[in-house]
């Protein structure tokens, strides 16, 4: 593969014209930002909060209410894991704890209090307490 890169028909930028050149450069900016940006997260403000299937099915096994007022406690703990660049969050209260994937905004699991104790959670980077 070596040999068929070094035999190509390599062009050096001397040989583009100005027109070729301000492109390719243009170009060159433009992912050298794109590539800085890679793992920034969307903001949230805007978008709702979203349960997987998953979340869904435990919410309705556990019998875990959900409210307008909690939604907004959930949004809000999203915007504040996303200020500190936390990808995934346990969201939790004296009653109810979330698992919530920041990036996506989508709730990945729900935990009643009767599971809380004595469980450990995993592959989260953050916790904020649902107020």
């Amino acid at each position: 593969m070596i040999e068929r890169l070094q035999s190509s028909n390599y062009i050096s930028s001397q040989q583009l014209s100005s027109k070729e050149q301000n492109t390719a450069t243009a170009f060159s900016d433009l992912l050298r930002q794109r590539m800085e940006n890679i793992g920034s997260v969307p903001s949230v403000n805007n978008t709702e909060i979203e349960f997987s299937k998953h979340a869904k099915q435990r919410v309705e096994e556990r019998g875990i209410e959900i409210s307008s007022e909690l939604l907004t406690k959930l949004k809000n703990s999203v915007q504040k894991a996303q200020e500190k660049g936390a990808k995934n969050i346990l969201a939790f209260d004296a009653e109810r704890a979330f698992i919530i994937n920041v990036a996506q905004n989508r709730v990945v699991t729900a935990i009643s209090q009767d599971e809380m104790q004595g469980n450990i959670f995993t592959n989260i980077d953050g916790a904020v307490l649902l107020k």
